[in-house]
């Protein structure tokens, strides 16, 4: 299959928005617990919504997974759960910083660790670093970085500028030393997914020798990490719905709409998944370095949930010089994604241009 970097981007952009946009629905949800949409959106997203796009895009797809090496299933179910980790704390992250802020240090972490520790793992970071193509494409990661440090610095500086009345005005529960504990862990554990991602290669590999379309064979393998993260995530739940007698919350909404509470549950989980439905798919088109994906994929979020908590108000009483941080880090982010989207076009470029690939020495 050929590579194709900028669809590949594109299609990232796409999972970005899915990703930055999916806790708006919540905003509809009334007079239910926090774990109990949670719990809901999660059903949605982590079973019901991989299992539809297997089965429509994956021919034999019971085959595949009966296939494929019991190695690989496990290692992408336990990453998938350490996933769910990061996943559960980050709801909580947006819960007491916004989208903006909580998203930019969730995802920040979650970038550097995503997609770092990969190409370290395996071995691959030497190799790249020595040539042209890899040099660019890592230095896309680090611009990608510089924006993610300049929107956090946006959010520090919202945190010394705007009154307690103003923060909760916008964002019921802020709590800004709470919230940045929350987001590092949650941005550590969320990178788990790049690693559910390459444990899972050789089931997507069984995928295509099933006739599955390159495009889409990563969609088992989503089956496989994302049952993993609902497990860590419904065992949680229900311990909070235990402890806070909010089990009722799924058969009864006094004062509020059961069906709606439930719709936009299921609404903002199916977007969730989203993400990562558009994600797969452009994982298959960056090439040979297509750990840099995790770096796009990140950066798109947080520019999308940015742009959310603009509109939401989130950043409203900011000085403009904080106003300036969130603009020039949106900009940086995106100028990141088309450093990153160069190096892998120079990757996968025929080798008969020897240009593309010689020594940075």
């Amino acid at each position: 299959m050929n590579a194709n970097p900028f669809l590949g981007i594109i299609l990232h952009a796409i999972g970005g928005f899915a990703a930055g946009s999916f806790y708006i629905p919540f905003k509809k949800v009334k007079l239910w617990a926090w774990e109990s949409y949670w719990l809901v959106n999660g059903v949605f997203s982590w079973i019901i919504a991989p299992w539809i796009a297997a089965f429509l895009t994956c021919p034999n797809l019971l085959d595949v997974l009966k296939g494929a090496p019991g190695k690989s299933l496990f290692w992408c179910y336990f990453f998938g759960a350490l996933w769910g980790v990061g996943g559960l704390t980050f709801g909580m992250s947006v819960r007491y910083l916004g989208m903006s802020l909580g998203y930019a240090l969730s995802l920040g972490f979650c970038a550097s660790f995503g997609t770092i520790i990969p190409p370290l793992f395996n071995r691959e970071i030497v190799d790249l670093a020595s040539k042209l193509s890899g040099q660019i494409t890592l230095g896309g990661v680090a611009v990608c970085l510089a924006g993610i440090a300049i929107c956090g610095k946006a959010g520090i500086s919202k945190e010394r500028e705007v009154s307690a009345e103003q923060k909760t005005a916008s964002i019921r529960e802020f709590n800004f030393m709470k919230g940045v504990w929350v987001a590092v862990f949650a941005g550590v554990m969320s990178a788990c997914m790049a690693f559910a991602f390459a444990a899972g290669k050789p089931i997507a590999e069984n995928a295509i020798r099933m006739g599955a379309p390159d495009l889409f064979q990563n969609f088992p393998v989503l089956i496989v990490a994302l049952a993993g993260g609902f497990t860590t995530n419904c065992v949680w739940c229900i311990v909070l719905n235990v402890r806070n007698r909010t089990g009722r919350d799924y058969i009864s909404a006094p004062g509020a709409s059961l069906l709606v509470n439930y719709f936009f549950s299921a609404l903002a989980g199916v977007t969730w998944y989203l993400q990562f439905f558009f994600y797969g798919m452009g994982t298959t088109q960056m090439g040979k370095y297509d750990f840099s994906s995790w770096t796009i994929h990140m950066a798109f979020i947080i520019v999308f949930s940015n742009l959310w908590g603009i509109a939401f108000h989130e950043w409203k009483g900011c000085g403009s010089r904080t106003r300036r941080l969130v603009i020039a880090g949106l900009l940086v982010l995106v100028a990141s994604t088309i450093v990153v989207g160069v190096g892998n076009y120079v990757a996968s470029r025929p080798p008969t241009a020897p240009s593309a690939e010689v020594s940075g020495s």
